[in-house]
This record gives C-alpha cells, sequence and structure tokens, in this order.
C-alpha cells in the first residue's frame, strides 16, 4: 500500500491535471465565441456594396444575441441605478441597448478593403472569466487591438465587453448614460438611445 502522503501527492497531481485540462477546453470554447463572431463581422464586410444598413442589421442581429450577454452588458451600464428602475424599465432597456449594440455593428462593420482578425492570446481570469486578445488587422494602417472579456452564462461563453487600443466599452457606456439617467431621468435615456440607433441607421 502506498504511503499516505504519496497518494495525497498523485491525487494532487491528478486534480491539477484534470483543473489545466478544464481550463483549456473553456478557452477553446470561449475562443471559438469570438472567432464565430469576428467571422460574421468579416462576411458582412465583403458584402458591404450589396448590403443597406437594414440587411447589415439583421444579418448581424442573431450572433451578436447569441455571441454577447446583453441582458448583463446593460446591468453594468447602468450600475447602481439598475435597482432603481422597474421589471418594465429594465426590459425595456435591455431591448434598446440590443438594438444599440447591433445598430453600431452594422454601422461601423460596412465595407472590405483586405481586413482581417487575428486572436492573439486567450487567458482565464477566473473560472468564470476569459479573455481574448485579438487585432483587427487593417492593410494600410496600424492593427487595433480588440480584447473580449467573456463570462460564463450557464454553459455557454458570452462577451460582456470589448476593449478596444485599452478603451472599455462598457466604461464609456456607463459614462455616458448613468449621467443622463441622474440627471434628466429613465425617459431622456431612453431617447438619447435611440436618438444613437437612429444617427447609426443613416
Amino acid at each position: 500500500m502506498l504511503p499516505v502522503r504519496k497518494l495525497i501527492a498523485i491525487f494532487c497531481l491528478f486534480f491539477i491535471s484534470l483543473t489545466s485540462y478544464a481550463n483549456s477546453d473553456e478557452m477553446a470554447q470561449a475562443s471559438l465565441v469570438v472567432e464565430g463572431f469576428q467571422a460574421e463581422l468579416l462576411n458582412v464586410m465583403q458584402q458591404g456594396d450589396k448590403l443597406n444598413f437594414e440587411q447589415r442589421f439583421e444579418m448581424l442581429k442573431p450572433f451578436v444575441l447569441k455571441s454577447h450577454n446583453l441582458p448583463k452588458i446593460t446591468r453594468i451600464v447602468i450600475s447602481r441605478e439598475w435597482k432603481q428602475l422597474s421589471l418594465e424599465q429594465k426590459k425595456t432597456l435591455v431591448q434598446k441597448f440590443s438594438t444599440l449594440s447591433v445598430a453600431s455593428y452594422a454601422h461601423y462593420f460596412n465595407s472590405f478593403s483586405g481586413e482581417s482578425f487575428k486572436i492573439d492570446s486567450v487567458k482565464q481570469l477566473s473560472p468564470g472569466q476569459i479573455y481574448v486578445h485579438s487585432f483587427f488587422v487593417l492593410p494600410d494602417d496600424k492593427d487595433v487591438s480588440m480584447d473580449y472579456l467573456l463570462k460564463k452564462s450557464g454553459d455557454d461563453w458570452r462577451i460582456i465587453n470589448i476593449i478596444t487600443n485599452g478603451v472599455s466599452d462598457l466604461a464609456l457606456k456607463r459614462s455616458e448614460y448613468v449621467a443622463v439617467l441622474k440627471k434628466s431621468g429613465f425617459d431622456a435615456l431612453v431617447t438619447e438611445i435611440s436618438l444613437k440607433i437612429e444617427k447609426f441607421s443613416k
């Protein structure tokens, strides 16, 4: 019979190897979420001369809704003010922020000039949080750093933040929209988001 210390050492090595495998598998899953979303962005861009805004919006919508945790993104953006909202107001904001997210992608990724995406590294920050570091490769310009923070939602990994050249999309939105909510109220915030969606569509 093996000594107790040796049994403990073997168990620890076995546990570490299982944890390492699980982490590797989850990092691969999170990376696939980002890769799939980026592939659809490129697909839409490559058809840019054939598609109008509404068509790009409809093509991107299911991929954004699937890859992004938009209810969680909305809660994070609204921050402490979220608790003060009614259930109906929360539903309205999630719907508005979801539309805004899709509209922004349809607006900015509207043409193709040889761009591509490249995933550089994937890191597990915690058991339920993974960071995917990637680049938006521009043929005639400096590459844009696009990093994705994903959190686990049930069995799936979903994007909750995008950091572009070191600037957090969540931080920008929180700074802008919480100020409107505090100063002018809920209806003013909804109007502000609606105006931005309309602007993107033109």
